[in-house]
Protein backbone atom coordinates (compact mmCIF):
# COMPACT_ATOMS: atom_id res chain seq x y z
CA UNK A 1 0.00 0.00 0.00
CA UNK A 2 2.96 2.41 1.11
CA UNK A 3 5.03 1.72 -2.05
CA UNK A 4 1.76 2.31 -4.21
CA UNK A 5 0.95 5.56 -2.63
CA UNK A 6 4.93 6.99 -3.07
CA UNK A 7 4.73 5.55 -6.72
CA UNK A 8 1.41 7.64 -6.85
CA UNK A 9 2.81 10.68 -5.65
CA UNK A 10 5.58 10.62 -7.46
CA UNK A 11 3.74 10.23 -11.07
CA UNK A 12 1.40 13.61 -10.05
CA UNK A 13 5.07 15.52 -8.61
CA UNK A 14 6.03 14.24 -12.67
CA UNK A 15 3.40 15.71 -14.21
CA UNK A 16 3.24 19.36 -12.90
CA UNK A 17 5.58 21.99 -14.27
CA UNK A 18 7.47 21.99 -11.31
CA UNK A 19 8.05 18.11 -11.28
CA UNK A 20 9.37 17.87 -14.76
CA UNK A 21 12.07 20.70 -14.40
CA UNK A 22 13.64 18.70 -11.52
CA UNK A 23 13.53 15.80 -13.82
CA UNK A 24 15.10 17.60 -16.95
CA UNK A 25 18.35 17.51 -14.96
CA UNK A 26 20.37 14.51 -12.68
CA UNK A 27 19.89 14.67 -8.72
CA UNK A 28 23.33 16.03 -7.24
CA UNK A 29 23.65 16.24 -3.63
CA UNK A 30 24.73 19.59 -2.20
CA UNK A 31 28.21 20.41 -3.64
CA UNK A 32 29.24 21.87 0.12
CA UNK A 33 28.67 18.29 1.42
CA UNK A 34 31.86 16.52 0.17
CA UNK A 35 34.31 19.60 0.95
CA UNK A 36 34.64 20.97 4.58
CA UNK A 37 33.50 24.73 5.25
CA UNK A 38 36.54 27.24 4.39
CA UNK A 39 39.28 28.07 6.19
CA UNK A 40 38.79 31.97 7.80
CA UNK A 41 41.48 34.33 7.04
CA UNK A 42 43.98 33.58 9.81
CA UNK A 43 42.20 30.39 11.15
CA UNK A 44 42.49 26.88 11.39
CA UNK A 45 41.64 24.59 8.13
CA UNK A 46 39.89 21.14 8.82
CA UNK A 47 42.70 19.70 7.13
CA UNK A 48 44.62 20.21 9.35
CA UNK A 49 42.26 18.74 12.25
CA UNK A 50 41.30 16.20 10.12
CA UNK A 51 45.15 14.76 10.08
CA UNK A 52 44.68 13.74 13.66
CA UNK A 53 44.84 9.90 13.56
CA UNK A 54 42.31 7.96 15.35
CA UNK A 55 43.30 4.73 17.51
CA UNK A 56 40.12 2.59 18.37
CA UNK A 57 39.96 -0.16 20.26
CA UNK A 58 36.98 -2.16 21.40
CA UNK A 59 36.80 -2.79 25.39
CA UNK A 60 35.20 -6.08 26.98
CA UNK A 61 31.58 -4.79 26.50
CA UNK A 62 31.77 -5.04 22.96
CA UNK A 63 31.77 -0.92 22.78
CA UNK A 64 34.40 1.13 20.46
CA UNK A 65 36.73 3.79 22.47
CA UNK A 66 38.64 6.06 20.54
CA UNK A 67 41.28 8.05 21.30
CA UNK A 68 43.64 10.42 19.25
CA UNK A 69 47.42 10.72 18.22
CA UNK A 70 47.41 14.69 17.49
CA UNK A 71 50.06 15.06 14.94
CA UNK A 72 52.97 18.03 15.18
CA UNK A 73 50.82 20.61 13.57
CA UNK A 74 47.71 19.82 16.03
CA UNK A 75 49.79 19.97 19.05
CA UNK A 76 51.11 23.33 18.24
CA UNK A 77 47.78 24.87 18.71
CA UNK A 78 47.12 23.55 22.20
CA UNK A 79 46.01 25.93 24.21
CA UNK A 80 46.31 28.68 21.29
CA UNK A 81 43.37 31.15 20.31
CA UNK A 82 42.23 30.23 16.98
CA UNK A 83 39.54 30.51 14.57
CA UNK A 84 37.79 27.68 12.78
CA UNK A 85 34.57 27.93 10.58
CA UNK A 86 32.16 25.09 10.32
CA UNK A 87 28.46 23.48 10.93
CA UNK A 88 26.31 24.59 14.15
CA UNK A 89 24.59 20.92 15.27
CA UNK A 90 22.64 22.55 18.44
CA UNK A 91 22.20 20.59 21.50
CA UNK A 92 19.86 22.71 23.01
CA UNK A 93 16.26 23.87 22.68
CA UNK A 94 15.66 27.60 21.32
CA UNK A 95 17.10 29.53 18.72
CA UNK A 96 20.47 30.26 20.44
CA UNK A 97 22.79 28.07 21.55
CA UNK A 98 25.46 28.16 24.24
CA UNK A 99 26.29 24.72 23.79
CA UNK A 100 26.57 23.30 20.28
CA UNK A 101 29.05 21.32 18.15
CA UNK A 102 30.76 22.64 15.26
CA UNK A 103 30.67 20.35 12.02
CA UNK A 104 33.40 20.28 9.56
CA UNK A 105 30.47 19.14 6.95
CA UNK A 106 27.21 20.66 6.84
CA UNK A 107 24.46 18.38 7.90
CA UNK A 108 22.80 18.38 4.52
CA UNK A 109 22.24 14.82 4.23
CA UNK A 110 21.23 11.99 7.28
CA UNK A 111 23.60 9.26 5.73
CA UNK A 112 26.89 11.99 6.00
CA UNK A 113 25.73 13.03 10.00
CA UNK A 114 28.60 10.67 11.40
CA UNK A 115 31.21 12.24 11.50
CA UNK A 116 34.59 11.06 12.62
CA UNK A 117 35.60 12.78 16.21
CA UNK A 118 38.71 14.91 14.24
CA UNK A 119 35.91 16.33 12.13
CA UNK A 120 33.99 18.21 14.79
CA UNK A 121 34.46 20.36 17.87
CA UNK A 122 32.81 20.91 20.95
CA UNK A 123 31.93 24.49 21.79
CA UNK A 124 30.71 26.20 24.61
CA UNK A 125 29.79 30.01 24.58
CA UNK A 126 29.29 33.00 27.25
CA UNK A 127 26.93 34.58 24.71
CA UNK A 128 24.46 32.49 22.98
CA UNK A 129 24.88 32.46 19.21
CA UNK A 130 21.78 31.93 17.05
CA UNK A 131 21.34 28.79 15.18
CA UNK A 132 21.34 28.67 11.44
CA UNK A 133 22.44 26.30 8.64
CA UNK A 134 24.57 28.91 7.39
CA UNK A 135 28.61 28.45 8.38
CA UNK A 136 29.46 30.13 11.57
CA UNK A 137 33.17 31.12 12.70
CA UNK A 138 34.13 30.79 16.02
CA UNK A 139 37.42 32.13 18.07
CA UNK A 140 38.47 30.58 21.54
CA UNK A 141 41.26 28.68 23.06
CA UNK A 142 41.81 25.14 21.61
CA UNK A 143 41.72 22.26 24.09
CA UNK A 144 43.32 19.17 22.70
CA UNK A 145 41.13 16.37 24.42
CA UNK A 146 40.19 12.62 23.44
CA UNK A 147 42.64 10.76 26.18
CA UNK A 148 39.47 9.64 28.54
CA UNK A 149 38.38 7.76 25.05
CA UNK A 150 35.23 9.24 25.00
CA UNK A 151 35.30 10.46 21.30
CA UNK A 152 35.76 14.08 21.45
CA UNK A 153 38.75 15.20 20.32
CA UNK A 154 38.44 18.98 20.08
CA UNK A 155 36.78 21.54 22.36
CA UNK A 156 36.84 25.03 22.56
CA UNK A 157 35.32 26.82 25.85
CA UNK A 158 34.54 30.38 26.57
CA UNK A 159 34.51 30.88 22.62
CA UNK A 160 32.57 33.58 21.07
CA UNK A 161 31.01 33.33 17.26
CA UNK A 162 32.60 36.64 14.65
Amino acid sequence: MFVRLMLALSLVVAATPAGAALQSRPAAPTESVWKPAATPPGGVSWALLESTKEITRTDTRGYLLSKPDFPPGVLALKGKKVKVSGYMMPLQNGKTQTHFVLLAYPPDCPFHLNPSPMQFIEVKTDKGVVFDYGVKTIEGVLELSGQDEGGVFYKINSGRAL
